[in-house]
Parts: structure tokens; sequence; C-alpha cells
């Protein structure tokens, strides 16, 4: 006997979510499914899909606080990460985005038919790559997730002071404290450019933490300026190639 899928529903509409298991029970004679966990944002979902056995995870698009896009990145970093069916109300256009990059999805509302084809499908489904997430949505995302532990943590963006590239990971330094990330400097210059300005080669401050620059070591016969930055102590050197830029940004 085929062993039941085992779904978590993240929607942050409890109606939306009854509506779902509803229709998995209708599905369950064809391809059997129980519902193992439901959460209403997407923390609760990342904490969920690291204590629960799930195979896919049901998720909507839209979501405040964090959505369902931004979550299925985060959850890349489980140790088991599940499949995603996305379920969107988003126009044909937007479709077409998934479709491409080879993403299961849901159209609001969703109908028995349409699910039964996605839940059959759903055992040869693979956890969406980050390749395959990024660009699909314009917003930069609202957290940045650090495996810790055998858990995620999540930290604000708007919490973190800098970024620095050292070595093959990136320190998030927050006011609290240090967070080692896994990522490419230069996607996150060029995910998060409207927040963060590029102080060195391997260094994004936040532009809203700048309060001002001092005097820093003579570099090739020419000053050099250090930044500083409300709640770190650290002054960090700012390079002769990007001190034009940023210059600019604290005086304008």
């Amino acid at each position: 006997m085929t062993q039941a899928l085992k779904v978590v529903l993240v929607d942050d509409e409890a109606p939306a979510r009854a509506r779902l298991r509803e229709l998995i029970a209708d599905c369950a004679p064809l391809v059997p499914a129980q519902v193992v966990g439901e959460a209403g944002n997407g923390r609760e979902a990342l904490e969920l899909l690291g204590s629960v056995a799930a195979d896919v995870a049901l998720v909507d698009i839209r979501m405040p606080q964090m959505s369902g896009i931004e979550l299925a990145r985060h959850a890349q970093l489980l140790a088991s990460p599940p499949a995603i069916i996305f379920v969107t109300a988003f126009d044909e256009y937007a479709i077409k985005a998934f479709e491409l990059r080879a993403l299961d999805y849901l159209l609001k509302p969703v109908r028995r038919a349409r699910l039964l084809e996605a839940l059959s499908r759903a055992r040869g489904l693979a956890a969406p790559s980050g390749e395959a997430l990024r660009g699909l949505e314009s917003a930069p995302r609202r957290h940045l997730s650090v495996p810790e532990r055998g858990r995620i943590t999540l930290v604000p963006v708007a919490d973190i002071i800098y970024l620095k590239a050292e070595l093959k990971y990136v320190t998030i330094r927050t006011a609290a404290r240090e967070y080692l990330l896994e990522e490419s400097l230069s996607h996150l210059e060029q995910e998060f450019s409207q927040a963060f300005v590029r102080i060195h080669r391997n260094c994004l401050v936040a532009k809203s933490r700048i309060r001002g620059f001092e005097k820093g070591e003579v570099q090739d016969g020419e000053q050099g300026w250090a930044v500083l930055l409300d709640g770190c102590a650290e002054r960090l050197a700012v390079s002769r190639r990007q001190w034009h830029t940023v210059k600019e940004l604290a005086t304008g």
C-alpha cells in the first residue's frame, strides 16, 4: 500500500486552509495524503517544517510578514526540505514565470481536479532551488536565514548593520550579535541595493545606520576614511574606490 503523502498547509487565512483540508480529504481515495500541520505565517511554517517530516507544503504566496516565495527560499536550508506547491491568485503573466522555472502551483480558487493532479506529481517533485526562486518577486526578502544547531534562525534585514564577506561566508552584524551566512555578497548587494551601500569590496553597510565619518589610515598617499555606524562600535574602512559614492550618500 502506498504511504500517504504528508502535507503541510501554509496560509494566513484559516478558511483557505480549511478548504484545502477538505479537498485533500476528497482526493485521498485516489492519492492518499494527510495534513500533518498548518501554519498561518512564514515564521510558524519554518518552525513547523523543522519539526515534522513533510513530503510537500502547499504555500500561499501573498502573506503578511513573509511571502510564500521568501519562505521557500528559507526552507531550502532545512535538513529535509519539502517539495513546495505554491497557491496563488497571480495573473497569467506571473504564472508563466512559474512555468518557466518548472515550479508547481495551484490557482485560487483551488479545484479538486487540479489539486489531485498536483498531489499525484508531488512524490517526484524536488524542493525548489534558489536559482528557480530568485527573481520570482521584485521585493527583497525581509529576513536572511541562517542554519544554527539544527534549526533555521531568521535575521530581520531591518536589524542588520553591515554584511562583510570573509572567506566563503558573509558575516551578518546586528546590534545584538553576529551570524554566518553562506550567500554571495554580490547577490546580496543586488537584492538589497535600496537599503545597503558598498563601502569596500568586501563590505555592505545599511544606509540608515550611517551617522558619520572619521579620518582613517592614509591610502596611497591620500587621506583614508572610516564610516561610523549606529549600534556598532567598529570603524569600517571606506575604500578609495567607494568613497565618492558613500560621501554623496551621506551628504545627499
